[in-house]
């Protein structure tokens, strides 16, 4: 038996922030990253509608990095203190995954973090609040999945707290929140939606359902995302819908290898989450084209790509990312991010070896050993092609 999850209601489009006038409740957590989304009165436009509907706000902000045990741990008397009754994440996936976080340990204090990491074992939530997921980027549909990435601080280990008791409640996906993105985050979460878009369409555990959001969104994305990094308004709204529909289809199909190496690597070279995703995404292509070589075909045919059989499709998909990659200025090597090479021995063997006990390695389409794992981050460092 199969399950499909979202959010119970979403709200898209201009002006789709005016329905928290109509919000019922008492209370309602905010929680921000940087100043942006004061700078730009979006968060004043958010405070003023809860407001009409009479609502009591209370501001936890400078959520700017992916976030931590430490830093949850940090913020997590101040939520009990207030007590709300929703819990409103707002930006890109670092606050919106701590929202998810303050969210779970409100609800259950004496929840252990080793517990919250069980794939889909947390327990039910909604007891005391609902969430509300508000994107001011274009990329990790927070706003729509049933994950919550978080650091241990104690092991600098980064988990993907996953279970569909995470999904929000409701999602508002209005284009205002993303006029102002910068040029780097745009590209940056513009990979991450390519990314989940072509994670999701091979996962193991993938669908009928997934597969026709995950086609659509990379279709859409292959059209604009460019274009709304040049900064084409009508794009970067397009680009808005799509990346969320990549997160339906992710958050239910799960994901693979790309994030897999992502999660444990990016923490240790300061790599941000779409920007390693873009660079691993065409090593691990390669290395699962052995066993879905026809899927990457067919994807690569739906979004206009070239090719005259199944492994010229791939190889055009391949190429396809890469190109992206070097118009949006975003590396295609971690050695060419900056990651010096004796950092990179320092720590390859122990994140191949975490990497392949993250839970997306057990969704990613072909098995992964440890040995291989490395060889993939091998490749990915000095732009290896990938033949094993």
């Amino acid at each position: 038996m199969n399950r499909f999850t979202i959010p119970r209601d979403i709200y898209f489009s201009e002006n789709a922030l005016d329905i928290l006038k109509s919000l019922e409740g008492k209370k309602a957590l905010l929680v921000i990253g940087g100043g942006s989304v004061k700078e730009n009165g979006n968060l004043e436009t958010i405070e003023n509608n809860l407001a009409e509907a009479n609502v009591e706000t209370k501001l936890i902000e400078g959520i700017k990095e992916e976030p931590s045990t430490d830093l949850v741990q940090e913020h997590l008397e101040t939520v009990k203190d207030f007590e709300p009754d929703w819990i409103i994440g707002i930006g890109g996936g670092s606050p919106m995954d701590a929202a998810k976080a303050f969210w779970l340990f409100y609800e259950h204090p004496n929840l252990s973090f080793e517990d919250a990491t069980k794939p889909f074992e947390l327990p039910e939530l909604r007891t005391k609040a609902k969430f509300i997921g508000i994107p001011t980027t274009s990329g990790t549909a927070s706003e729509i999945s049933n994950l919550s990435v978080i650091t241990d601080s104690e092991t600098g280990v980064k988990y993907p707290l996953a279970s569909f008791e995470l999904t929000p409640d409701l999602a508002i996906i209005d284009p205002v929140m993303v006029e102002s993105m910068p040029k780097r985050v745009t590209a940056y979460s513009g990979m991450d939606a390519v990314t989940h878009s072509i994670e999701a369409y091979v996962a193991k555990p993938r669908t009928t359902f997934t597969d026709a959001l995950a086609k659509e969104a990379a279709e859409i994305l292959r059209e604009n995302l460019l274009s709304s990094y040049k900064g084409d308004k009508d794009s970067r709204e397009k680009v808005h819908y799509a990346q969320a529909m990549a997160g339906m289809a992710f958050s239910n199909a799960v994901l693979g290898n790309v994030h897999s190496l992502a999660h444990k690597s990016g923490p240790t070279f300061g790599v941000p989450h779409g920007c390693a995703n873009a660079i691993y995404l065409p090593y691990v292509i390669q290395f699962n084209r052995s066993v879905v070589e026809d899927r990457f075909a067919a994807l690569a045919k739906r979004i206009g790509l070239e090719g005259q059989n199944d492994q010229e499709f791939v190889d055009a998909l391949i190429e396809w990312v890469r190109e992206l990659n070097r118009e949006m200025e975003v590396p295609n090597t971690l050695q060419e991010f900056g990651v010096s090479e004796e950092l990179f021995n320092e720590h390859v063997d122990k994140m191949a070896e975490n990497a392949v006990e993250d839970p997306c390695t057990g969704t990613n389409p072909r098995e992964t050993s440890v040995e291989e794992m490395k060889k993939l981050f091998v490749a990915a460092y000095y732009g290896q092609e990938v033949d094993f």
